[in-house]
This record gives C-alpha cells, structure tokens and sequence, in this order.
C-alpha cells in the first residue's frame, strides 16, 4: 500500500503532463504518481513515463472510466486526483493530504472558486455552470460544498474503496460531492490558486451538453437518494394540476348542476397519481435506509482491510 498516491487521468495532455508531475513530485516526495492515458494520440504517456510517472492505461473513454480502473487498482493511505492540464497548483497538495491522513476527511475538495478560477477562466458559460451546480446540491442535501466541478480532491482510502463509479465522463465530480454528502463521510474545503489552461492545450469540456448532463445526474442522484423528499414534491404538483382541472368542474356543477366528466376523470387521475407517487417514496425511502445500514457496515470492513495493508506494508 502506497502511504501518497497522485490519480491524474490524461486525454491528450502532452503540452502540460511533464510540469503538473514534476510539480508533485517535488510538493509530494513520498508519492507515487499514476498517470492513466486514456487512448492519447499527442504521446502524452511516454512524456508522462519520462517525467517519472508510472503509466498505466484505460482504453473505455470517458473520465469516469478512468477513475473507476484507478480506484479499483491503487491502493493507497491517502489520494490526490488531480487533471493533467496544469490548471491546479502542486503547492496546495500537501494541505489537503495531512487532511487525510492527520484529521481522518474522507473528501477534501480543492476550491477553486472561493479564489481566482472566475478571474482565469474565460469562459462565462462554465462560470454560470459552477455557481448553479454548487447551489443546487448546497440547497437539496443542505451544506457547504464550495466547488462541486472542481478537479482537485483528495480522498482517504474508505471513499475511495467504497464509492461505486457510475458515471462515465465530466458529471463524475457531481458524482463523488453528492455520495459523500449522502453517506454522511467528512468533508472539507481547502481554498486552491486556479489558472486557465495553456492558449494551444485545448479543453475537453462542452459547455452546454456536459452541463445538461451533469443537471440530470443532480436531479437522478436526488431521486435516488431522497426519494421521499422528491416523490412527495412530484405528489404536491401532480395534486396541484388535478385541483386546476377538479375546480372548475366543482363550480360548474355548483351553478348549473352539470359535471364535465372527461374533465373530472383527468383530475381523478392525476389526484391517483399523486397518491401512487407519495407511496412510492414511502417504499423507497425504506429501502434506502436499509441500503444505508449496509453500506455502514461496508465501511466498517473497509476500515478492517485498511489496518490489515497498513501491517503488511
């Protein structure tokens, strides 16, 4: 088991893989550096091997796939992810390993936002994108996540060996932010200097299909993982549209003594879907909490696999 394990996953980062690991190397001397190319054309693997990386490679596309061989394979104290496009600084690793390692956080979550990423990012589109992401999961799960997007974290080894991947590109961060608030792990913001990426290093993100992408997996991971929040909410509308078709139907009958009766039927339906969504999320909620005990009990093996590497090593 490595005591610091640096994850960057590469898509064509030949321009910037040598600086951002040597700049860990040299922040984080006792770290292993794992670069996963993910099918580069521009060499980036053989730059990465001669910087001193240990490369390895997933040939499934797509971020998520990435992270997902990663955290499989490494087997490491503390994690650091980070992207190879040199637009995080090395300097603030080491702050948020001894988060790890000294202060027991299973998340620790590189701000960007709080310092220059508005400043450095030219694109006004991925700035509204960031604030409305980290409101919306701020406001549903009610806490304090300072940058949801940001692609700087590090990771004890019970996230990492328990979260299960499910995404395969970009809404991964969204991913890991709202599983760890779901299961109650500790997190913690660390403020982190932003820069934009070199003028010929070319961005992977598209604006608006990535961002439609990663508002779908808001919204599914909340109907996933409060079901009776959401349902209950689905019952209130659905109510609120056959009380809109019911009320005209109730005054015309008060006045003339006539019922529409396709109109009423529509409200009765609606009303019965109502009724259908709120059980729904009585019945998932139940099960969710039963998921929720067993993955307590997931956490309490992984702590026993944890101690047991530590004495091998």
């Amino acid at each position: 088991m490595d005591k610091v394990a640096v994850l960057i996953p590469c898509y064509n980062e030949a321009k910037t893989i040598k600086k951002v690991v040597e700049d860990f190397k040299r922040e984080l001397p006792e770290a292993k550096i794992y670069v996963y190319d993910n099918n580069s054309k521009d060499g980036t693997d053989k730059i990465a091997k001669e910087a001193g990386a240990i490369v390895k490679y997933e040939t499934r596309q797509g971020k998520g796939n990435v992270i997902r061989t990663m955290f499989r394979e490494i087997d490491a104290e503390a994690y650091v992810m980070v992207d190879g496009d040199d637009t995080y600084p090395a300097e603030s690793a080491k702050e948020m390993v001894k988060a790890v390692l000294e202060e027991n956080v299973d998340m620790v979550v590189g701000d960007r936002l709080s310092s220059t990423y508005f400043k450095e990012n030219k694109r006004p589109f991925h700035n509204v994108g960031n604030v409305t992401v980290r409101a919306l999961i701020n406001r549903i799960y009610k806490s304090d996540i300072r940058d949801v997007m940001t692609g700087l974290r590090a990771f004890s080894y019970r996230f990492v060996k328990t979260f299960p991947v499910m995404s395969k590109g970009f809404e991964l961060e969204t991913e890991m932010t709202i599983h760890c608030l779901d299961k109650n792990m500790k997190t913690k913001n660390v403020i982190v200097e932003y820069r934009d990426r070199p003028a010929d290093s070319p961005s992977k993100l598209n604006t608006i299909p990535d961002g439609i992408r990663v508002i779908k997996t808001i919204f599914g991971f909340y109907k996933n993982y409060k079901p009776m929040e959401f349902f209950t909410l689905l019952a209130f509308l659905l109510s609120i549209v056959g009380l809109a078709f019911f009320v005209p139907v109730f005054i015309d009958f008060l006045h003339r003594g006539v019922v529409k009766i396709p109109t009423l039927v529509v409200s009765v339906l609606f009303f019965l879907c109502a009724v259908q969504s709120f059980f729904s999320g009585m019945t998932l909620d139940n099960i969710i909490k039963n998921s929720k005990q067993t993955f307590e009990m997931r956490l309490i093996d992984c702590e026993r696999d944890f101690k047991n590497n530590r004495k091998e090593k």
